[in-house]
């Protein structure tokens, strides 16, 4: 990779990944691509380029690509799970008609593509411990049903065209710096808010709901890494299951008060989030990708739990 254009590059993933390419790649040009309305602020904004890239208008995909000489994109224009619930009709036409869109660009102008699918591409027929790399997806939310299509359609462009298309499977990613939106997993980022604030936290996911989970500083290494990657070594592309932790709320809030003693939570669960959590697996089997391009998460529940903390003290002065 040398000139890398990031669409969705204001969003939870991409503010972090955008920072962490120009950091990795100083010789090149990481370009954040954003949309009307949520422009680049701050460093992101001052450390490199950024351009106006709508995911669903090919004609500036094209131009960025031309313009700055891109070889590689990161389309991480999506809606998450809950909010892509209540929008069904957006979210296919962000994550599908725009997933087309750079696939095109990417196939006239040859460029590599990272297009993430989730932990939301299985279903209630997945098998829910050790969720295998190849098993029966069969999700039952809109989110689910753009994932697995975004799987299949990358491959198809990679074994009909030859577009070196790669993913992972996300699980529920928590980070201190952006807050999530419309996320099924977000509530394990705003526990996180609520007991460094000093606020009884809400939860709207019922006790004993295991989910995948994973540190954001992992799952930008593992959006790099798999971009790297020797493709002889791989199999799978599209798209690989890479995990970390799995816990229940209980759990994470046990860890919380490990170093918050006098954290409180109570339950109000939310029937749309529940439902979809259900749906998930508890955790996957990441084997595939250790085995491929060796994967290997940094950070566990404790570790985590220490780190965001100590950061989320710092961002809010507590």
């Amino acid at each position: 990779m040398k000139n890398i254009l990031v669409i969705g590059s204001t969003g939870q993933i991409g503010s972090e990944l955008t920072m962490l390419l120009r950091r990795t790649y100083p010789n090149g040009k990481v370009v954040a691509g954003y949309i009307r309305g949520c422009e680049p602020q701050g460093k992101l904004l001052s450390s490199g380029p950024s351009e106006e890239a709508d995911v669903c208008n090919r004609k500036q995909i094209e131009d960025i690509v031309d313009k700055y000489d891109i070889d590689t994109i990161y389309n991480l224009a999506a809606l998450l799970s809950a909010t892509a619930e209540r929008l069904p009709l957006k979210a296919w036409d962000i994550q599908m008609n725009g997933l087309i869109n750079v696939l095109e660009v990417a196939r006239e102008k040859k460029c590599a593509v990272f297009t993430p699918s989730s932990i939301g591409s299985f279903g209630p027929s997945t098998p829910r411990h050790n969720t295998p790399q190849d098993t029966i997806q069969r999700p039952t939310s809109m989110y689910g049903v753009t994932k697995v299509a975004t799987e299949l359609l990358s491959d198809y462009y990679y074994t009909k065209y030859g577009v070196d298309t790669r993913a992972v499977r996300f699980p529920g990613l928590i980070s201190y710096t952006t807050l999530p939106g419309g996320g099924t997993t977000d509530y394990a980022v705003e526990i996180y808010y609520a007991a460094v604030q000093g606020e009884e936290f809400v939860c709207p996911i019922a006790a004993g709901t295991y989910m995948d989970m994973m540190y954001m500083p992992d799952a930008l290494r593992a959006a790099i890494e798999i971009m790297e990657a020797n493709p002889r070594y791989l199999k799978h592309r599209n798209a690989f299951n890479i995990a970390s932790m799995s816990f229940e709320p209980e759990e994470i809030a046990a860890a919380i008060r490990r170093y918050i003693p006098n954290f409180r939570m109570r339950y109000e669960v939310d029937p749309v989030r529940q439902h979809i959590a259900d749906s998930w697996p508890d955790n996957m089997d990441d084997t595939c990708a250790r085995k491929e391009w060796g994967w290997a998460p940094s950070y566990d529940l404790d570790s985590m739990t220490q780190d965001m903390i100590k950061n989320l003290k710092i961002k809010l002065n507590k």
